[in-house]
């Protein structure tokens, strides 16, 4: 579709096109309620070739360069850095952000395949490769840590039932 346009037309194009993609894309991602978000729905949930995360961190060596990589945090977000509540409620939040990051960003992929498509050949290849060098990395990483947030959020409720156990257990003895 862009052929016969110019190098500087064809690279004008494709940069108002995925600027438009990801506009788009995150716009819906901060309208749609948060449930659309929900860990428990299949599209989130790991897949057993993940084995809970190992996957990325055994073949992609996720832990060697995520930390490297910039990441956007709204006002009062949350960062990938450091827990900063360890409350189930706060983890929840936190794992439904994961959700709608990848979410956010695993989108921004299927922009690739307009790119794809309205480029001369060669172009369709290198701006493809680009859309997909800058989102799926990150979708990568909040899948992972959305497995990570999980286990510390399972561990969490487990110390919360020994707690009120043993509460009860003193109330009872006293």
């Amino acid at each position: 579709m862009l052929k016969g346009f110019s190098a500087l037309q064809i690279l004008f194009w494709n940069i108002l096109l995925v600027l438009i993609w990801h506009t788009a894309m995150f716009i819906a991602c901060v309208r749609l309620p948060s449930s659309f978000f929900d860990c428990k729905k299949s599209r989130f949930k790991a897949k057993e070739w993940e084995r809970g995360g190992r996957w990325y961190r055994d073949n992609l060596k996720i832990n060697v360069w995520k930390d490297r990589l910039p990441q956007h945090i709204k006002k009062d977000g949350f960062s990938k850095a450091h827990i900063t509540n360890m409350s189930v409620e706060y983890l929840d939040e936190f794992i439904m952000e994961t959700c709608r990051g990848e979410w956010f960003h695993l989108n921004n992929c299927l922009c690739g395949i307009f790119t794809m498509v309205l480029n001369p050949f060669g172009w369709n290849f290198g701006i493809t490769f680009l859309v997909l060098l800058g989102n799926v990395p990150f979708g990568i990483i909040q899948r992972y840590n959305r497995f990570r947030l999980l286990v510390v959020r399972k561990k969490v409720l487990r110390d919360q039932a020994a707690h009120q156990k043993d509460c009860a257990t003193q109330r009872v003895t006293a």
